[in-house]
């Protein structure tokens, strides 16, 4: 590729279709800003989709990296490596996991839920095959996952895909009830649901399920890759009392944010027994626990805990959403701490996302009529002022307002 004009056309002569369109080549980051071939500059709220949570380029993620790889970049799952064992560590101080808990690396989000997955075919002793997931819910396009995943659009045409998968309808605590039985082997809930919408479940929800898992016998999974590491405003969604309820899983999955930019997703399990369900032989990957993604991890972690960026994702995330809320074309706005989505009055949020992305914003058509917005977690108050103060002339380009 020697001109930037001909990007698309060496992309999709070279990249397989099925990633789809992509809307602009961009060439470098900063912080909460990118900026395309041509130059042009863009505040990035979607953040790889709640991936950047450090934003671009943050120096101690860039160090950690650089030193890591510089070190020791790739010694598979014989052995073992420090950033590795403290990642690991780290994770389960923050979780508030039991004694004889553990965590599996891997490098997705989907790959975290499938582990997850393989453990709930082992509860009972194995032959339970029945994992209750929840219409709405996205676990990840891999087999297992895409199987747990609702979008019938999704799983249609790799049927019949991994028997076993029950989708109840998003919200019905009877219909969750009803199949929580003594051939159900897991529950796996979304806190808060990105595809559909930053969905919440009502009050209630998750408790019922967390009763209904323990009384049966089986797992309850908590997929928190996009909902975990300080989205929220708290280290994993689950342990916001007003999105928790106070539970305590079986198994939290995990990614996205963890690696900061990085491929790693973690499964962490609860208690010696949920750690006792896999042994050796049973599960693995080449790249688990790679020295340079779990130091990314653990830079990603220190530096949220050492800038305070918990409560000040808590506080902006009620600033920035009050403040949503106030603007004509807007409404609804859902979601927690810096995973938000606002309902479109009248627009088309496909429409509503190209006019953002021309005005120089990157968010996120989540569905027909909600833009997601999933910034890094260390995006400034005078940056979600300049969308704040841009939107109401997006809108107007989309035709995004009331008549």
């Amino acid at each position: 590729m020697t001109q930037s004009a001909d990007w698309r056309t060496h992309h999709s002569g070279s990249i397989l279709p099925a990633l789809g369109r992509p809307q602009r080549l961009l060439v470098r980051g900063q912080g909460a800003r990118v900026w395309d071939e041509t130059g042009k500059e863009y505040l990035d709220l979607l953040a790889g989709i709640a991936v950047n949570a450090l934003g671009h380029a943050h120096p101690a993620l860039v160090e950690a990296v650089s030193d890591q790889v510089a070190t020791l970049g790739q010694v598979s799952n014989y052995f073992a490596s420090q950033p590795q064992i403290a990642l690991a560590e780290k994770l389960l101080e923050v979780v508030a996991a039991p004694q004889g808990s553990a965590v599996y690396f891997c490098n997705s989000g989907a790959e975290a839920n499938e582990a997850a997955l393989k453990m709930s075919r082992r509860v009972a002793g194995g032959g339970r095959s029945k994992v209750v997931a929840v219409a709405g819910g996205f676990h990840g396009r891999t087999m297992g996952a895409l199987a747990m995943t609702s979008k019938e659009a999704f799983r249609a045409p790799f049927a019949p895909g991994v028997p076993g998968v029950v989708h109840v309808p998003h919200g019905d605590i009877e219909a969750l009830r009803r199949e929580v039985d003594d051939t159900c082997a897991a529950v796996i809930i979304e806190p808060i649901q990105g595809e559909a919408g930053v969905r919440r479940h009502p009050a209630g929800y998750l408790r019922a399920a967390r009763e209904a898992t323990r009384s049966a016998g089986a797992l309850l999974i908590l997929d928190e890759v996009q909902t975990g590491i300080g989205r929220c405003g708290s280290w994993f969604a689950f342990q916001d009392p007003d999105i928790g309820e106070g539970i305590v899983p079986d198994i939290v999955t995990c990614a996205k944010g963890l690696g900061g930019g990085l491929p790693l997703g973690a499964t962490l399990t609860f208690g010696d027994e949920v750690t006792g369900l896999l042994v050796p032989g049973q599960h693995g990957s080449t790249y688990s626990g790679n020295p340079v993604t779990t130091a990314a991890g653990l830079a990603v972690l220190t530096t949220i805990e050492r800038a305070g960026l918990l409560p000040a994702v808590r506080g902006l995330g009620q600033e920035f959403a009050g403040r949503l809320r106030l603007i004509d074309g807007v409404a609804a706005v859902s979601g927690a701490g810096l995973l938000i989505a606002l309902e479109l009055t009248a627009g088309n949020a496909k429409a509503v996302a190209e006019a953002a992305l021309d005005a120089g914003f990157i968010v996120n058509p989540v569905t027909d009529t909600r833009l997601r917005i999933a910034p890094p977690l260390t995006i400034t108050e005078g940056e979600l002022g300049e969308f704040l103060d841009a939107l109401p002339a997006i809108l107007d380009t989309a035709g995004g307002t009331a008549a």
